[in-house]
């Protein structure tokens, strides 16, 4: 049940947005083993001068930044990044223009229907 932020300079995504959010939506099928209906993706464009960026980076750097429950393993996070790279790649996005943050919480701490999530079945996985 992840909540997912992209964020990324304005002007080189143009009318492909959708597209960009369906494949880090199959990265995070794929590294995460979420379920296919688990959907909560955003994306923010910023002009030139409200985000600076490490040298050397290009036009297309972004930033991921993932809020998911704690138990994912490593391998888990190690199929994420690379499905990410591998899936940004079809956009001209080279793997060291991506950086990934991963926020873990306590599932307490993520209401979900007027519940915590840990009262909750959530139908998936975690631990995977």
């Amino acid at each position: 049940m992840p909540a997912t932020r992209i964020e990324t300079r304005r002007g080189w995504i143009g009318d492909r947005r959708l597209d960009i959010i369906e494949a880090v939506q199959r990265a995070l099928l794929a590294g995460l083993k979420i379920p296919e209906h688990d959907r909560c993706i955003r994306l923010a464009e910023y002009d030139a001068d409200a985000m600076i960026v490490p040298p050397g980076k290009g036009p297309s750097y972004l930033v991921i930044e993932i809020t998911l429950f704690s138990g994912r393993s490593l391998d888990a996070k190690r199929r994420l990044y690379a499905a990410l790279a591998e899936e940004l790649s079809a956009f001209g996005v080279p793997a060291s223009d991506i950086k990934t943050v991963l926020v873990e919480t306590a599932p307490e701490n993520w209401g979900l229907r007027g519940l915590p999530a840990s009262d909750i079945d959530l139908g998936f996985k975690v631990d995977v």
